[in-house]
C-alpha cells in the first residue's frame, strides 16, 4: 500500500515540487493538499492521511497550531515540519505540538523521501545532533510547573531501571545503535525499550522523550544528564 501524503504549504510552486518529486515513487501518493493550517485540518476529516509534511509559516491557521490540533487525535496522521531556516524556533514548537520531526525545505529529495518513509514506519527524523542542538538553544523557553514536575515524576516511576538508562540516553541525542554499543545490548533489544519507553510515557516518539527531558530537567542545555533515579 502506497504512503498517503498531505502536502500543506501557502507556496503553490513548493507543493508542485514536493508533489512532483513524491509522484515518482512507487510507494508514495500525494492525496491531499492545503494552503494553510485551517484548510488542512478541515480536508483531514474526510481524506485519510498517513503524513503530512506541513510548513510553519501560513495565514490564517500556522503550521504549529495545526500540528497541534492534528495530533490531539490519538490516529492522526505523522506530521514532519518544514522550515526555512535551520533551529528556526517554530520547528522546536512543532516538535512540542506533536511533531515527528522537522526538515528544512531545501532537503535534497532523497532525504525528503527517506524521512517520509521513516516517519511513516513510526521512527522521528530529526537526527540526535540537531535535536540536541535545537533544544540546547529553546530549553529556556521550557519553565516547568509544579504540578506537571510531579506528573512527570509520577510517570518515570513506571519506567524499569534499564528502561531509564535508555531513556536518559536517547534524550541525550544517542541513536538506537550508539546506545546499543553504550549499554552492550543488540540494537533490537534497544529498540523493544525504546518502544516500551514510549508506551509508558504515553508520547508518540524519541523527540517528545527528548522534548520530556528536557521539560522535566533530566537533560540540560549543552547535552548533560541528570540522574533519572
Amino acid at each position: 500500500m502506497s504512503i498517503r501524503v498531505m502536502l500543506v504549504d501557502d507556496q503553490v510552486l513548493l507543493r508542485t515540487g514536493f508533489r512532483m518529486v513524491l509522484a515518482a515513487q512507487p510507494d508514495m501518493e500525494v492525496v491531499a493538499e492545503a494552503g494553510d493550517g485551517a484548510e488542512a485540518i478541515e480536508v483531514l476529516r474526510s481524506t485519510a492521511v498517513d503524513v503530512v509534511l506541513m510548513d510553519v509559516r501560513m495565514p490564517r491557521l500556522d503550521g504549529v497550531e495545526a500540528t497541534r490540533r492534528i495530533c490531539a487525535d490519538p490516529d492522526a496522521p505523522k506530521v514532519l515540519i518544514l522550515t526555512t531556516f535551520d533551529l528556526d524556533e517554530y520547528a522546536f514548537s512543532g516538535l512540542k505540538a506533536g511533531a515527528s520531526g522537522f526538515m528544512l525545505k531545501d532537503v535534497p529529495p532523497g532525504e525528503l523521501l527517506a524521512a517520509i518513509r521513516s516517519v511513516h514506519s513510526g521512527d522521528a527524523v530529526v537526527a540526535p545532533s540537531t535535536t540536541r542542538r535545537l533544544l540546547d538553544r529553546f530549553s529556556p523557553m521550557l519553565p516547568s510547573t509544579g504540578k506537571e514536575t510531579k506528573a512527570v515524576d509520577s510517570a518515570l516511576a513506571r519506567l524499569t531501571e534499564r528502561e531509564r538508562e535508555v531513556m536518559l540516553l536517547v534524550a541525550q541525542g544517542l541513536s538506537n545503535g550508539e546506545i546499543a554499543a553504550r549499554l552492550v545490548l543488540s540494537e533490537a533489544t534497544v529498540k523493544t525499550h525504546v518502544g516500551r519507553i514510549l508506551t509508558k510515557l504515553g508520547l508518540r516518539d524519541r523527540v517528545q522523550v527528548v522534548v520530556l527531558a528536557y521539560e522535566s530537567g533530566l537533560v540540560r542545555a549543552g547535552g548533560g544528564g541528570s540522574a533519572l533515579s
